[in-house]
C-alpha cells in the first residue's frame, strides 16, 4: 500500500455560492397560543416551536395545495428554485428578449450580473419567495419588481 499526502484544502472552491434551504420570518403570537405551542413541545408531540410551526404550515399548505396549484399555473410562476445567470442574462440581450422573472419559491440572479445587464434584460419581477440578488442589482429593478 502507498501512503500519498496529497494538499486536496487548497484545490478546492466553491463553483457557486450555496443558496440557503430557509428563509427567517418572525411571527407574533397570543400568550395562550404560544403556551399551548410550548405545551405541546413539552408533552413531546414536537421537538421544539420550530417544528410545530414548520408542521403546522406545511399542514395548512397541504390542505390547500389544489388552490397554489391552480393559481401557479394561472400565473404562469416557475415553481421552486429558478436561478438567472449571466450567461442566461447575455444571451437574452443578444436575442433582443427582455425576461419577466415570475418565481413562487426562491429565484437568484448570480453576484456576476451587472446592475446594467439587470436593467437591459429584465422587464419585470414578481417572487412569491425570496430573491437573492447583489443589493445593486436588487436597486436597479426596484422599479420593475412587484
Amino acid at each position: 500500500m502507498v501512503k500519498m499526502d496529497v494538499p486536496v484544502a487548497g484545490n478546492v472552491r466553491e463553483l457557486r455560492p450555496r443558496a440557503p434551504d430557509t428563509e427567517k420570518i418572525t411571527i407574533n403570537l397570543g400568550y395562550v397560543d404560544l403556551g399551548q405551542v410550548d405545551l405541546m413541545v413539552q408533552e413531546g408531540f414536537y421537538s421544539n416551536r420550530t417544528d410545530f410551526i414548520r408542521t403546522a404550515i406545511r399542514n395548512q399548505l397541504e390542505r390547500h395545495a389544489d388552490v397554489v396549484k391552480q393559481s401557479t399555473a394561472r400565473k404562469s410562476l416557475d415553481l421552486g428554485l429558478r436561478n438567472y445567470a449571466r450567461v442566461d442574462l447575455e444571451r437574452a440581450r443578444r436575442a433582443g428578449e427582455m425576461l419577466h422573472i415570475n418565481v413562487l419559491g426562491l429565484a437568484t440572479i448570480d453576484q456576476d450580473v451587472t446592475p446594467e445587464l439587470a436593467r437591459a434584460t429584465i422587464a419585470s419581477v414578481s417572487v412569491l419567495g425570496a430573491l437573492h440578488a447583489t443589493p445593486a442589482v436588487k436597486a436597479a429593478l426596484a422599479d420593475r419588481t412587484r
